[in-house]
């Protein structure tokens, strides 16, 4: 018999869902044919796949799993944090490459650079993303839960992001983010002069998939997408603008901005393309000019605000415009 009890990482969660993630390594069929033959308890009672868990709850298992040893009363564990695969060894992980902003006992804000992937992916080497360099830190750490993020950016963007460090945390954070709660605020230097100092697009947004690379174009028959903006300092033929989300879809700030005529400077898939070559010669731009600069949101009980200054690569470009 396999004995677990349920910390806080693992309440309020179903326990066919707990299974997984206790027993990573074991197959969905084993969980299914044991919870069909009545061999899982939860306090004594038959459990059910959808049923939820409670902190404190002791579940049994009443069969050998492959990947664990038949110690009883063990509490829950994550295993993640035992054993770190070749790829995460060997990819040279730096704690320099982790800037964290805030750390509390619940969660991290930490500060994406431009040209790191939220999470591992087509195109990302192995042990090279944001996610991965959390997870070794929390290794060091010795943490009983995966850093997980609470929501991400696009790899070409930097800037805040709200990390978990706890299961219930992890699902508070995304209920806020779910309920629109979390605000998000953005820099980005758009080309031309926007007509107004302030704004909002609320175009529609549809995702498109292809060989190259998921995209979102404007469709009425896409999802409700909304983005307020005000213009922060003008220069000849740019903006520096604000930008405030409502919603977060996929791209939602580039395609808007390129759907009214004011694409992203240094935008390699809505931009002006011939454009980002001369800026980038004439001003240095390496990367896309977009930065989560301020993020505000309820935690016990207090209006939460984190703000990040502009990158110096970026800070440089508008010196150079202002000159």
């Amino acid at each position: 018999m396999i004995t677990r009890t349920i910390d806080r990482n693992f309440a309020n969660m179903r326990l066919d869902r707990f299974l997984r993630k206790a027993f990573p390594e074991e197959s969905l069929s084993v969980f299914f044919a044991i919870l069909r033959k009545k061999k899982v308890r939860v306090n004594g009672v038959i459990g059910k796949a959808n049923q939820m868990l409670q902190e404190g709850d002791t579940v049994c298992i009443y069969e050998n799993l492959k990947s664990v040893s038949n110690a009883e009363n063990t509490p829950v564990s994550n295993s993640w944090g035992k054993n770190s695969t070749t790829a995460k060894k060997d990819s040279g992980w730096k704690k320099q490459e982790l800037d964290i902003v805030l750390e509390t006992e619940d969660y991290l804000v930490v500060n994406k650079p431009s040209g790191l992937a939220s999470q591992p992916g087509s195109g990302t080497r192995p042990g090279e993303s944001l996610v991965e360099y959390l997870w070794e830190w929390g290794r060091e750490q010795k943490l009983d839960f995966k850093p997980t993020l609470a929501h991400r950016l696009d790899q070409e963007t930097s800037g805040l992001l709200l990390v978990a460090l706890h299961g219930d945390t992890l699902r508070d954070l995304t209920r806020l983010i779910r309920e629109h709660e979390v605000k998000k605020f953005y820099l980005a230097l758009v080309k031309g002069n926007l007509e107004k100092d302030k704004g909002t697009i609320e175009s529609s947004l549809a995702r498109t998939d292809n060989a190259k690379g998921s995209k979102v174009k404007v469709d009425e028959k896409g999802k409700k997408s909304i983005t307020h903006y005000s213009v922060k300092s003008r220069y000849n033929g740019y903006d520096l603008v604000k930008i405030n989300l409502e919603t977060g879809r996929m791209h939602q700030i580039r395609a808007h901005f390129a759907s009214i005529g004011h694409p992203l400077l240094g935008d390699t898939r809505y931009g002006d393309f011939a454009l980002n070559r001369d800026f980038k010669k004439q001003y240095g731009l390496n990367r896309l000019f977009l930065h989560s600069c301020r993020l505000e949101y309820p935690w016990e009980g207090k209006n939460t605000v984190q703000d990040c200054p502009l990158p110096k690569e970026l800070q440089e470009v508008l010196n150079k415009l202002r000159g």
